[in-house]
C-alpha cells in the first residue's frame, strides 16, 4: 500500500478506487484549457482526490461541484477549497439531475481505470445533462474511444460513443507525473454530445452495436442473424465484419434491421452496465 502525502494529510491510496493521484501543476491547467469551460460554467468534476485539477478550475471558477467516494479524501477538499461544493459519494449513483439544475453541466476529472467502461456508459445514458465531458483515462481507452474503423481498437466503446458524441483524442500523458505511478500512460479525451441523437430508438441502436461486435471474427450475418431479420440488407454488406462498417454505415445498417425478440438487448444492457473493461 503506497501512502501520499499532501499538505500534512496522509492518504494511503486505494487499489480498489484506482487512486492515481495527480503531481504535475501543468497538466490540470491544459486539462480546464481543453475543456473550454469559462465563467459561469456549470462543472462537476469526478473524483478530486487532493485537489491537482480542482485547483485549475478554481482559477476559472469560484466554485463547482465535486463528487468524491473516499471519506478521508472528501474530508481534505471541504478543507482546502471550501468554494467547491463537495458531494461524498459514488460518482455511478449520484443522481445528476439536481446537479445539472435544469441545465447541463461540463464533466471533468481524472477518472480510475478499474471503472472506466462505467463512467463512459452513465454518461452516455446522462449525455442529455451534459456539455461536454475531459477526462484523463488510460491511454489504451482513450485510443479506442477515438478508434477509426478497420483499427484493432475500434470496437464497442468507439462505436458507441462516437454515435452519441464527438470525440476529440486531446493528448497522452506519461505515468511518471502520478503518484502511486501506474503502470501504463494515460490520456485527455474531449466529449461533445450531439444535438441530436442519430435514432429514435437510441437503446436499440446500442444493443444492435454490442450484436454486431459481439463476435469480431465473424461476419455481420452471423453475428445479427439470430436476433435480426437480415433480409432486407445487401448480401455484401452481410458479408463483412462489423470493424470495417464506419459510425453512419452501422446506424445506416441499424434502419435496415428488423428485432426478431429483445432478449439480445436486454442481454447486452447487462452485459454493458457490469462490464469492467471495454471492449
Amino acid at each position: 500500500m503506497t501512502k501520499v502525502e499532501y499538505k500534512h494529510t496522509h492518504i494511503a491510496a486505494k487499489k480498489n478506487l484506482g487512486q492515481n493521484f495527480l503531481t504535475d501543476r501543468n497538466i490540470p491547467r491544459k486539462i480546464v484549457r481543453e475543456s473550454g469551460i469559462a465563467e459561469g460554467a456549470r462543472v462537476l468534476e469526478i473524483g478530486p482526490g487532493f485537489g491537482a485539477l480542482s485547483s485549475a478550475i478554481l482559477e476559472v471558477l469560484p466554485s463547482f461541484t465535486a463528487i468524491e467516494k473516499d471519506q478521508a479524501l472528501a474530508a481534505f477538499i471541504r478543507r482546502e477549497h471550501p468554494g467547491i461544493t463537495l458531494i461524498e459519494g459514488d460518482f455511478l449513483k449520484v443522481p445528476l439531475g439536481p446537479i445539472a439544475e435544469g441545465g447541463r453541466i461540463a464533466v471533468l476529472g481524472n477518472i480510475p481505470y478499474s471503472i472506466t467502461s462505467p463512467i463512459l456508459f452513465r454518461l452516455l445514458d446522462h449525455r442529455r445533462l451534459i456539455s461536454s465531458a475531459t477526462l484523463m483515462m488510460q491511454h489504451e481507452v482513450a485510443l479506442r474511444l477515438a478508434a477509426n474503423p478497420g483499427t484493432k481498437e475500434y470496437g464497442i466503446l468507439a462505436v458507441q460513443l462516437q454515435a452519441f458524441f464527438d470525440v476529440k483524442y486531446l493528448f497522452k500523458v506519461g505515468r511518471a507525473v502520478f503518484r502511486p505511478r501506474p503502470e501504463v500512460d494515460s490520456a485527455v479525451i474531449h466529449l461533445v454530445p450531439k444535438p441530436q441523437d442519430p435514432v429514435n430508438d437510441s437503446d436499440g441502436l446500442r444493443a444492435f452495436i454490442r450484436c454486431a461486435f459481439r463476435q469480431r471474427r465473424k461476419t455481420l450475418l452471423n453475428n445479427l442473424k439470430e436476433d435480426y431479420d437480415t433480409s432486407g440488407v445487401p448480401q455484401e454488406t452481410l458479408r463483412l465484419r462489423a470493424e470495417a462498417l464506419s459510425v453512419d454505415e452501422l446506424i445506416s445498417l441499424f434502419g435496415l434491421l428488423r428485432p426478431l425478440n429483445c432478449q439480445a438487448g436486454s442481454r447486452g444492457a447487462f452485459q454493458e452496465k457490469t462490464a469492467q473493461s471495454p471492449q
